[in-house]
């Protein structure tokens, strides 16, 4: 019998894909096979609309340690036999329908996609957006996202040392989780999850078996939502306490050096864990679904397959080594269960109690068709970028005013509200965390090496020009490495966009993932992992495109690292990449001032990437030779939030002797890329200056540090009082002072 709509709809395959699949098959398929290719050729498991983009980004370098999209995470050489492996993922769909447990698996299968590697989670970080905070659906979103992160990791003891949270109308009803985990790992004994032995086995640890996250990966993650449709039963349910345990056995099992390989059960579950390392070894699989541990009875072998039950690990074990496995797991009372064996047939066999239930090619399943995305620019767009921002009327308030509205906007005050509720010392690693650089640091025990990570992004400057606002989050990432004294050494992202089918969201794609590609080439860093989140809309509009950056750097000496805040009364402040305050309305392009005081998202965005990749070196020279005392990126807000954020930051005041030209608004809060602000003793600025001349870097001095005021001369005097005031709890008045409530999981 031909297979229904509703069957297709059910595994988010077209009636084409369909066709591709009994051409390839030479029949139809059973129920079972549909959903392992719906779920193998979804969006989120086969990449078909944006696998042939990915190939545009720089992915060689002499540091990379695996070749990126090959394995679960990218691992990055960092020196002395050890290796940094790192990932981003997206939980946006499950996290709109469920916030807590949507967040909470979401920080879960991030964490198991270091620990395939063989690596030790030491690090959480998260890019985070919602729509404004005046919704009530959006502050529950927000409450339970936030709740979720913090509920997951606390439990499993890795910290959370840093991220970002942005809002913006486009995010209503369709948050954006992205969640970044870092991990360490001798670089010798880095797992693969590929199946290459016939013969060995197929063994199932950590949790049971449920229902939960059925059609997660083609469901949830591989179409739009419709308000009608109920998707709550494929969003997981997480145990931190299940995976705390489970991490230590694994690393055990893998330390001791009984594995033969190691795969992350999460999107599509048994289903793209078992034929994907088939995939990736050259080989096939049979497993029998009787023998997967089950908590819920009746459960069909289709139901087994697809489920993406939290806490699980798919481990490859030559038989002979079965016994010592299993006495780790029975250490850590952790269930372990053979369910198959890798074989030689290149098939994928599934029988339940011995009698076959589905028999597919593992090169069919695991190749979908790929769908080239290209698009002319839309006339909206040039139009919004053509927008005369020179015409606009100077604010109504005056430059203080206008200063203190800013500090409050949600997007630029201080998140210390969601931050304390994230362990960030746990390890004992973190050096810098939240908040006290551009960027985190971390220590590696035992070495004089620290690692540096970070995440940004800024999705209102790519809905304006996808290309630029691509190549800017990529330059933003590492500019805030190098302010915290890293060399950026490698990038991982998460491309959250809308319906690739539309050509909007086609256009911005593949402009901004080329828009990424051009930075990372001039500034010399590789991609080394990431993810793709397409179909981010609701009720028919695409969230602004938004690619968050996950970036990772290098401080070869860790004591050398730089924090954002001024440090010492008396030290001079000063502008590197700039050498005068001009008011150009263009800089106003996307910026938080343009929308906070005329409601408007236009103009063109710009950066010189040989400028940026200058002022970067110029940096990173600057801490390792011991000049700065702090060191921190203009970004969100301009000059004047920048220097406002030093300041409270250190509760010391500023004063400024600097004078603009042109705009005030633009010169104190235009978002013009590439600029620096540090802070050093008087007597070492000559050697800055030397420094800078030699970079062909400009540089302005605009102050000292000290006082209890922040001033700039002629355009405004504010006690610094006031301006930590708005800063500090911004975010708590928006949210109406409930960012951190008693949120309880909804099981």
């Amino acid at each position: 019998m031909p297979v229904t709509k509703e069957a297709l709809d059910a595994v988010a395959l077209t009636p084409r894909e369909y066709e591709a699949i009994v051409e390839r098959l030479g029949r139809e398929p059973n129920d079972v096979e549909l959903g392992m290719f719906g779920s193998l050729w979804s969006e989120h498991c086969g990449y078909k609309h944006s696998k042939p983009l990915l190939r545009l980004f720089p992915s060689e370098g002499p540091r990379l340690l695996v070749r990126p999209g090959v394995e679960n995470a990218g691992a990055v050489d960092i020196g002395g036999g050890l290796a940094a492996v790192f990932k981003m993922e997206s939980h946006n769909h499950p996290s709109a329908v469920e916030p807590y447990q949507g967040a909470a698996t979401g920080v879960g299968g991030i964490v198991r996609d270091i620990l395939a590697m063989g690596a030790r989670p030491i690090a959480l970080l998260n890019s985070l957006r919602f729509g404004p905070l005046k919704d009530p659906r959006n502050r529950y979103l927000f409450q339970g996202v936030v709740g979720g992160i913090s509920g997951y990791g606390n439990c499993i003891g890795v910290p959370d040392v840093g991220g970002e949270v942005h809002f913006a109308p486009s995010y209503s009803g369709n948050p954006l989780v992205n969640a970044l985990c870092l991990g360490i790992v001798r670089a010798d004994r880095l797992l693969r999850a590929a199946a290459t032995r016939p013969d060995d086995l197929l063994v199932l640890v950590g949790s049971e078996t449920g229902r939960d996250g059925i059609h997660g990966a083609s469901g949830l993650a591989s179409r739009t939502f419709e308000e009608e449709r109920e998707q709550r039963p494929a969003v997981q349910v997480g145990n931190p306490f299940l995976e705390k345990v489970l991490i230590e056995a694994c690393l055990e099992a893998a330390e001791a050096g009984l594995l033969e390989g190691l795969q992350d059960l999460g999107a599509a579950g048994l289903t793209s864990s078992t034929v994907e390392c088939a995939e990736k070894g050259g080989t096939g699989i049979e497993l029998d679904v009787a023998l997967v541990p089950r908590r819920e009875t009746g459960m069909t072998p289709y139901e087994v397959m697809l489920s993406e039950s939290q806490e699980r690990m798919l481990l490859i074990v030559r038989p002979e080594n079965l016994g010592k496995v299993k006495a780790v797991f029975d250490k850590w009372d952790t269930p372990c269960t053979v369910i198959g064996k890798v074989t030689d047939t290149g098939m994928a066999r599934i029988l339940e109690d011995g009698w076959e239930v589905a028999l597919l090619p593992v090169s069919t399943v695991t190749h979908p068709p790929l769908y080239e995305l290209d698009a002319p620019k839309p006339p909206t767009l040039s139009r919004l970028q053509a927008y005369d921002l020179a015409a606009l009327p100077l604010p109504a308030v005056t430059p203080g005013e206008l200063l203190l509205r800013l500090l409050a906007s949600p997007n630029i005050a201080s998140k210390e509200s969601v931050y304390r509720q994230y362990d960030h010392q746990v390890q004992t690693n973190t050096v810098l965390g939240p908040a006290q650089a551009d960027a985190a640091v971390l220590r590696i025990k035992g070495t004089e090496r620290g690692l540096a990570l970070t995440t940004d992004g800024n999705g209102r400057l790519c809905s304006l020009d996808p290309y630029t606002g691509g190549a800017i989050a990529i330059a933003e990432a590492c500019r805030n490495l190098a302010c915290a004294g890293a060399t950026p050494v490698a990038i991982t992202d998460c491309l959250n966009f809308g319906d690739p089918e539309r050509p909007l969201v086609a256009y911005q794609l593949r402009q901004a993932v080329l828009g990424m590609a051009k930075a990372c080439e001039a500034l010399g860093v590789p991609v080394v992992s990431g993810n793709v989140s397409l179909y981010n809309e609701t009720r028919g509009e695409p969230v602004y495109p938004t690619p968050a950056i996950g970036a990772l750097g290098i401080l070869e000496d860790v004591a050398k690292h730089c924090p954002s805040a001024f440090q010492q009364e008396g030290d001079v402040v000063v502008l590197l990449g700039a050498s005068q305050v001009t008011g150009d309305a263009a800089t106003l392009a996307g910026s938080e001032c343009l929308e906070v005081v005329h409601d408007l998202v236009a103009g063109q965005p710009a950066i010189d990437l040989e400028l940026e990749a200058r002022v970067q070196r110029a940096c990173l020279r600057a801490i390792s030779e011991g000049l700065l005392h702090s060191a921190h990126d203009c970004s969100e807000g301009g000059l004047a939030v920048a220097l406002a954020e030093c300041a409270i930051q250190a509760s010391l005041g500023f004063a400024g002797e600097f004078s603009v030209q042109g705009r005030w608004d633009a010169a104190l809060f235009g978002e013009a890329q590439s600029r620096i602000v540090v802070s050093l003793p008087q007597e070492v600025l000559p050697r800055l200056e030397a420094l800078c001349t030699q970079e062909s870097v400009p540089y302005l001095g605009l102050g000292t540090v000290g006082g209890g005021q922040f001033s700039v001369p002629g355009l405004l005097d504010a006690p610094l009082e006031a301006l930590a005031d708005a800063w500090r709890n911004g975010l708590e008045r928006a949210a109406g002072d409930k960012v951190a409530p008693a949120f309880r999981p909804v099981l």
